[in-house]
């Protein structure tokens, strides 16, 4: 006899992050909504705003101290930064212990959360319930360098550009179509939260220029990496191939990826290993969907392995 699915919630589905969650779990056979919760779209009908999912659930704003009485088995946190405490804070004081998994930067630093980039970090998980996911930012660094963090002369220096679906949905500057027409916009050029998360979790210095360009969806990182050694072109390439071998959410090429050809993939890309010619300079560049392997896809993996299911249960890959 099967096992009743899983009850899992979502606390700020109304942004992007949100709708690709509830399109993974629509998809998902061992988990069902329980709530999404959402200010805005309360009393609203989730399938008049996600057609992928079939049902009679509605948008519901439950107050954070009322969360843990929903009893859903998985509540995962796709709020801005900083307002995740108060949720976490409820259930610790209800005695409620589901799966939490944080979508936003608040646990990437502590110690007592497992920090869920599975292709790093997997075999670090001890059946952690409070799951730290990652940045989408964060994501694309740390798979560029990871595989050579050991061999590095100095820090990493990583350019980003993100579609303006990694400002959210509040009004801004970096999420204005007209701003951004025929424009690339800087922003926190130091000291930038995803800078700290993949400085922290690689263990090595990084630096980090991120921009906002037109597109609506997928990131560009391009990271140039000076090594303690020569190294040839194709040794580089194959340590790559070699650390992501068992990975289908990582693909490394031989070409550097485009941005436009990641948009709604649930995988990263990784390629270029253009060298210098003393061979101890590599520049790398990395793609990703910031809303799916940079959010929701890599959530869903972390959900996964907390139920104990295989991790790429309802991912298309």
């Amino acid at each position: 006899m099967a096992a009743s699915p899983k009850r899992i919630g979502i606390v700020g589905a109304r942004g992007h992050t949100g709708a690709e969650l509830i399109r993974l779990v629509a998809a998902h056979p061992s988990l069902e909504l329980a709530y999404v919760s959402s200010r805005e779209l309360d009393g609203q009908r989730v399938d008049a705003h996600v057609s992928d999912y079939q049902g009679d659930l509605r948008y519901s704003s439950p107050a954070h101290e009322d969360l843990p009485a929903l009893d859903a088995d998985v509540v995962v946190l796709a709020l801005p930064n900083g307002k995740a405490a108060v949720c976490v804070q409820a259930f610790d004081a209800a005695g409620r212990d589901p799966v939490i998994v944080d979508l936003s930067a608040d646990y990437r630093f502590d110690n007592n959360w497992y920090y869920g980039l599975p292709e790093l970090t997997r075999n670090k998980w001890r059946g952690e319930k409070r799951i730290s996911n990652p940045g989408c930012y964060a994501t694309a660094m740390q798979l560029s360098i990871a595989p050579l963090k050991e061999m590095l002369a100095a820090p990493p220096v990583c350019f980003g550009v993100s579609g303006y679906s990694g400002a959210g949905t509040t009004p801004s500057d970096k999420n204005n179509p007209d701003k951004l027409r025929d424009n690339l916009m800087p922003y926190a050029l130091t000291g930038h939260m995803h800078e700290k998360e993949a400085s922290r979790h690689l263990g090595v210095p990084v630096e980090f220029m991120p921009h906002v360009a037109p597109h609506f969806r997928g990131l560009t990182v391009t990271t140039n990496l000076y090594l303690s050694r020569p190294h040839q072109r194709n040794d580089v390439l194959a340590l790559f191939q070699q650390a992501y071998a068992k990975d289908p959410l990582v693909r490394v090429q031989d070409e550097a990826p485009w941005v436009s050809q990641i948009a709604g993939k649930h995988h990263a890309e990784i390629g270029g290993f253009a060298m210098s010619a003393d061979g101890k300079r590599v520049v790398i560049v990395a793609t990703l969907d910031n809303l799916l392997k940079g959010a929701a896809t890599q959530a869903m993996q972390n959900i996964n392995q907390a139920i104990g299911v295989d991790e790429y249960t309802a991912i298309p890959l």
